[in-house]
């Protein structure tokens, strides 16, 4: 099942202390297939992911049934390396 990863269009930095880069390398290393849906970086401008979550802060993920997930991302990282992402849907 792929998932939708909404970060930030800075996909550039790749540092551990980037929360986006440390959502999707968490997906990365753990085989999950998603795919990478770059949004705006002002967050007034972030209408998608605030109509999906109720909120205005990367990163978020969107599953294939349509509900949410977003959480700090150092939780989010670790809810995905203990291959309890899924557990998140609905």
């Amino acid at each position: 099942m792929a998932v939708k990863l909404h970060r930030c269009s800075n996909q550039w930095v790749k540092v551990k202390a980037h929360p986006c880069w440390k959502v999707e390398k968490a997906l990365m290393d753990m085989g999950i297939e998603y795919e990478r849906v770059p949004g705006p970086l002002g967050r007034s401008k972030r209408t998608v992911v605030f109509e999906g979550t109720e909120q205005r802060m990367y990163p978020d993920i969107q599953f294939e049934d349509g509900t949410w997930y977003r959480e700090e991302s150092k939780d989010m990282e670790r809810t995905i390396r203990e291959g309890r992402l899924m557990e998140k849907r609905g």
